[in-house]
């Protein structure tokens, strides 16, 4: 009999672990951090109200993306005035909110740019725990079955000046963020059981002659294995940085005159993909490695055209696939930077793509996702549009469905059985 139900157990342990494979979507741009989803059944075609399983309000304002565990959706939000900072969480297969969380209170809110809001940092679950980051004021450690706040932390500030931007990441026992302010540029790692500072590095940039303006940063970091080696590649004002990961220590950089920078990078084919500023955003194809200064000798490629400022970029095998905030798609060779196609879409982007079975989901600021081919040749296949609500934050993809955040809204996109 205890045969028999230890059996039972792992049996029943083996068909959870088959059913949710796939079905998590735990940080900013999804499991590997990249946009890639392994899903093959996401829906092509939507309206408001064709392949809608569900439509939940969410209160206030924010543009945070929502994170993925199994049956929970996490995501932040805050009311407009910045005095009260919200997690709410929602089952996913009903739509109905399981936790709406009062985590925060701000007596001096900084004002924030129009476009911008004041829960716009993408925090990060795991099993049992959601990282809530709401930049420089607070981050907070709570259980996902009780709602209970675990740990905060309150201390980590910094000048935003146009508000928080940069999301939050786990890897091994850390919860990893940048606070790159007009004032302070570091990036910081906590211990995620506690709370704790685990290691704190200041950018290694000289900022004197700099105008306090331009020493601001939005970025997310990633981590790859080049040469053998972990690393955390951070993109920061003036410089990006390759850091290890467990001591924050700088391994290299590579200097520019860039900030304000929101995309997050990208890893494939020996390089890190990254764009290096905001008003005049470039895409530099950069091998980690070396020591010290390596910007002379270890840029493999740049392209200046077209490229976005704040959608982040895209790797599908040899293709990079990127969409700028004014609405055109430009693919390029990975290995080289030249160009295959570019093609203008229209619209206005800030949500980073998503790629699936081959389709690409462009998503913009009006909830009009238009779905394109992976491939050599631009091909449209699919435009859809929901309400026309403003639509920040870039979705997330779990089983076989699209999680799309609009200004007052989640939804849960699925086509027909």
């Amino acid at each position: 009999m205890k045969m028999r139900t230890c059996c039972g157990a792992v049996a029943l342990l083996f068909m959870s672990q088959v059913l949710w494979a796939g079905e998590t979507w735990p940080q900013f741009r999804g499991p590997e951090a990249n946009g890639l989803s392994d899903s093959t059944g996401l829906p092509l075609t939507w309206t408001a109200e064709d392949n809608v399983v569900w439509k939940t309000s969410i209160h206030d304002r924010g543009w945070s993306s929502p994170v993925i565990w199994h049956n929970q959706i996490w995501l932040t939000t805050s009311t407009t005035d910045g005095r009260k900072l919200y997690v709410v969480c929602v089952n996913r297969e009903t739509g109905q909110i399981v936790h709406d969380l009062h985590v925060f209170d701000v007596e001096k809110p900084e004002p924030i740019a129009s476009m911008n809001s004041y829960a716009s940092p993408t925090s990060v679950v795991e099993a049992g725990r959601f990282y809530a980051h709401f930049g420089t004021y607070g981050t907070a450690c709570i259980d996902t079955d009780s709602g209970k706040t675990l740990w905060t932390r309150r201390d980590l500030n910094c000048d935003h000046h146009e508000g928080a931007g940069s999301s939050a990441m786990l890897v091994d026992d850390l919860v990893v963020f940048h606070v790159d302010g007009r004032d302070v540029q570091y990036v910081v790692a906590l211990n995620k059981n506690t709370g704790e500072t685990a290691w704190k590095t200041d950018r290694s940039v000289d900022f004197s002659a700099v105008d306090r303006n331009l020493r601001k940063c939005y970025g997310t970091p990633i981590v790859i294995e080049s040469g053998g080696q972990r690393q955390l590649i951070s993109v920061g004002p003036r410089a990006t940085m390759g850091y290890h990961v467990a001591t924050g220590k700088e391994l290299w950089k590579v200097t520019y005159g860039g900030w304000s920078i929101a995309p997050r990078p990208v890893f494939g084919h020996g390089m890190v993909f990254m764009i290096n500023d905001y008003l005049r955003p470039e895409l530099w194809a950069v091998r980690p490695g070396g020591q010290g200064d390596v910007t002379s000798s270890h840029i493999a490629w740049k392209h200046s055209k077209t490229m976005p400022s704040r959608p982040s970029p895209l790797l599908v095998g040899d293709l990079l696939l990127l969409i700028n905030s004014d609405g055109v798609a430009t693919c390029l060779e990975a290995k080289t930077g030249d160009l295959v196609w570019q093609e203008r879409i229209g619209g206005k982007f800030s949500a980073s793509p998503i790629h699936a079975a081959g389709r690409i989901y462009l998503f913009d600021e009006s909830s009009v996702t238009t779905v394109i081919e992976a491939g050599r040749e631009f091909k449209q296949l699919a435009v859809n549009k929901l309400t026309g609500e403003q639509l920040m934050a870039s979705p997330g993809a779990a089983g076989d469905s699209l999680f799309v955040r609009t200004a007052t809204s989640l939804y849960r996109l699925q086509g027909p059985k």
